[in-house]
Formats: structure tokens, C-alpha cells, sequence
């Protein structure tokens, strides 16, 4: 099978602009494609997994990927998907943003002269004269084209600014420049970035007569609300600093049982062969699928020695066998701890496992929290200073573990 076919059969695909022509680009190793990456944060989260992927998947095939940081258009912010403008960044903020993407993704795709590369719209966009630009880009632009974009519609009742406005015109830009200066002849993104990849391809098209394309992927926390990557307490980070190769495990352990198979397909290199015999599966065999799931995208992000730790503390915490070797562990400073000990709705909120001592109450009234195995429904319940010296192991709900001790 060729690579646009399997894609396609991974449901991969969500809109292109000239199908046969990108199809023979690509199964010919013929793209020279980027995908955008805003550095809304130090480091990148499994939203951006698939897109990584797919790169991944592309250079294999012979297709040439270029990383596009966004170093200029972060200061900007993407109004797509959003509700509210995002916060501004400082300078040091986005480079040093753009640092931690750059080495997170030297995991997944490889760099090189022949392979892919990395460069940073800071280095134009940053540059550009207004007036020039308005002179050279601005002219290709409808107002009421843009109005009736996607990416601005959901914006335009609780107010858009012109300073969000631009971002349609950076990122064809973007495109533009990229097609004039490295042979970029594809765009790739997510499918709620439709319009502005469609403004990309159309600028190349009147500024110099060549041809340039666009292809959007079924991005899931795209086009199912924006539920992937995201938990009770913020997005399942890539960093294992941030999430742990344990909780990452857990996160994809735990996923709706409709989803299994759509992530196998769509996030794994399982070859799609082997994917329509599990797909067979009998199912009283979902845990079996959820942990193959689990265990291969922990690989890929954190390596096969961390997936299999995850994967042994993830049986052992189900079986009540006791191993917390590789859990989640906050330690916590003796003088943090009162002699008398500590609420739980407080310590949960110290350790950040809830993002208030409110929630926590909640949680604690719903009979969602454990300590070493006991359901905890008290909300004055105390957890003593000297049972936190040797640890206790908490759960919150059925995804969450963390062990707490106080440092030696």
C-alpha cells in the first residue's frame, strides 16, 4: 500500500486541495511539507503528537519535512478553536518555548542535511515593514473572505481583535515565504486550520504562479471538541517532567472504550494489517487492546524501558500488589507539614493534584479519593505527619496515582 493510501485508511486525511496531485507528490517522495508549531508553552502536548507522527510517517516515505516554529507568529496567538483571546508572551518566553519543542522533537523525526529541518518564522516575520507588507501581501486578502472563515466565525459575537485578525495573513506568509525560500510545495495541519492553509496556497498561487497545496489531518482533539490531550488537570504533556511516563501510560489506559482503535490506527505504527486482526478481538479483550495502546505510545514518547515500568506499576497497582516503585511521587518538605498533620483537601491541593481545596472537598464527597487503598469521604478527614514520612500512596478517581512522602 502506498503512504497516501494508508493515510487514507487510517483515517488520517481530512481535506486536501488537489487530491491526484498530491497524491502522486507524496507516494513519490515528492513534498517538501511543513506543519506549524506555536510555542504556546515548554513543551509539547499529545495534541501535537499526531502531528509528529505524520511527519514521521511522510519522511519515511521519502517526503522532506519542515518544522516551522512559531517564533513571530506566537506573539500573535492562533484565534482558531478559541473562545477568548490567548495570553501574550514575552520574547524570552517564546524562545525559550521554541528550545524545548525543538529537542522534544528530535525524539520523533530525524534532522539533517538530506532529512528534516527546523527554522523559525521570528527570522521574517519579525523583519517585515508594515506598509510593505500591507503593499505586497495585504492586496491578496479579501475582509469579507476572511469574515467567513472558521477559524474567526466562533469569535465574531464575543469580539475578535484586529491584532488576531492578522494571523490568517502571518501564516500565509508563512507559506509563502517557505515555498520562496526552502521549496516548501505542501502545507499540513489540523482541520480546524482549513481556512488559513487554503489563504497560504491561494497567496503562492497569485504571487508566483506555482503550484502549492494543502492537506489537513483528522487531528481527534480537533474534530471531537478538543477532548484529546486534555485531563482534569491540564494537558498530557510530552515532557516527562511534566507527565510522567506513568501517568501517560494511564492516560491512554484509561481512554473512552469507542476511541481504542481510532488512536491504534491513527497514532501507532502498527501495521494495519496486524490492526484488522485486533480489530477482530472479542470484547471481553478491550483491556488487552487499551494496554497495547498504552504501552506503544509510551514507547514512542518515552522509550521501551519506561513503557515497561509504567506498564508493571500500572498491573500492580490494579492487582493491590503494592509496587509504587515507578509511580508519581511528590516529596514534600518536612516544615510544609504541621506536627498535627494535614487536611487531605489541603495536601491535595499543595501537591497539586486538584487545582483548589474546593475541588478537592468535591472530589472527596463523591468518593473519588483513596489512601493506600481506603476510600476517604470525610472532608476534615487528617492525614497524619507521621504516616506521610513513610509515604502514602493516593488515587484520585480511576486515572490518577501519586505517592506523597516528606524529603529525608
Amino acid at each position: 500500500m502506498e503512504i497516501y493510501e494508508e493515510l487514507q485508511a487510517r483515517g488520517l486525511i481530512a481535506q486536501v486541495t488537489d487530491e491526484p496531485e498530491i497524491r502522486e507528490l507524496i507516494n513519490n517522495g515528492g513534498a517538501r511539507f511543513y506543519i506549524g508549531f506555536d510555542p504556546t508553552a515548554d513543551s509539547l502536548h499529545v495534541g501535537h503528537f499526531m502531528a509528529l507522527c505524520l511527519m514521521k510517517r511522510l519522511q519515511m516515505a521519502g517526503n522532506k519535512p519542515v518544522v516551522l516554529l512559531g517564533g513571530g507568529t506566537g506573539f500573535i496567538g492562533d484565534p482558531s478553536g478559541r473562545t477568548d483571546m490567548r495570553s501574550m508572551m514575552n520574547a524570552e518566553t517564546i524562545e525559550h518555548n521554541c528550545e524545548c519543542f525543538k529537542k522534544q522533537m528530535e525524539r520523533f523525526i530525524e534532522f539533517g542535511d538530506d532529512a528534516a529541518i527546523a527554522v523559525n518564522n521570528a527570522d521574517w516575520l519579525l523583519k517585515l515593514n508594515y506598509i510593505d507588507m500591507l503593499r505586497e501581501v495585504g492586496t491578496c486578502f479579501s475582509v469579507n473572505n476572511m469574515l467567513r472563515a472558521e477559524c474567526y466565525k466562533s469569535r465574531m459575537e464575543r469580539g475578535l481583535s484586529f491584532f488576531e485578525f492578522n494571523y490568517m495573513i502571518m501564516q500565509s506568509y508563512d507559506f509563502y515565504y517557505l515555498h520562496n525560500h526552502y521549496g516548501c510545495n505542501m502545507q499540513f495541519g489540523g482541520d480546524d486550520q482549513w481556512s488559513n492553509m487554503l489563504a497560504g496556497t491561494e497567496l503562492i498561487r497569485r504571487k508566483t504562479g506555482d503550484d502549492a497545496y494543502a492537506m489537513t489531518i483528522t487531528l481527534l482533539m480537533n474534530s471531537e471538541g478538543k477532548k484529546m490531550g486534555k485531563t482534569a488537570k491540564g494537558a498530557v504533556w510530552l515532557d516527562p517532567n511534566k507527565t510522567s511516563p506513568f501517568e501517560f501510560y494511564q492516560y491512554w489506559r484509561n481512554i473512552n472504550d469507542a476511541d481504542v482503535m481510532k488512536c491504534m490506527r491513527m497514532l501507532t505504527f502498527i501495521s494495519l494489517e496486524k490492526i484488522a486482526e485486533i480489530e477482530k478481538w472479542d470484547d471481553s479483550r478491550i483491556n488487552e487492546k487499551k494496554e497495547l495502546l498504552a504501552f506503544e505510545l509510551t514507547k514512542m514518547v518515552h522509550g521501551e524501558e519506561e513503557a515497561k515500568k509504567a506498564q508493571e506499576t500500572s498491573h500492580a497497582l490494579f492487582a493491590a500488589a503494592g509496587d509504587d516503585s515507578n509511580m508519581p511521587t511528590t516529596e514534600l518538605e518536612p516544615t510544609e507539614i504541621p506536627e498535627e498533620g494535614m487536611m487531605l483537601t489541603e495536601l491535595m491541593a499543595l501537591c497539586k493534584l486538584t487545582a483548589s481545596k474546593s475541588e478537592a472537598r468535591r472530589l472527596v464527597q463523591q468518593n473519588a479519593v483513596t489512601i493506600d487503598g481506603e476510600k476517604i469521604s470525610d472532608i476534615n478527614y487528617v492525614v497524619a505527619k507521621a504516616a506521610l514520612a513513610t509515604g502514602i500512596k493516593l488515587r484520585k478517581g480511576k486515572k490518577i496515582y501519586r505517592k506523597i512522602v516528606l524529603k529525608a
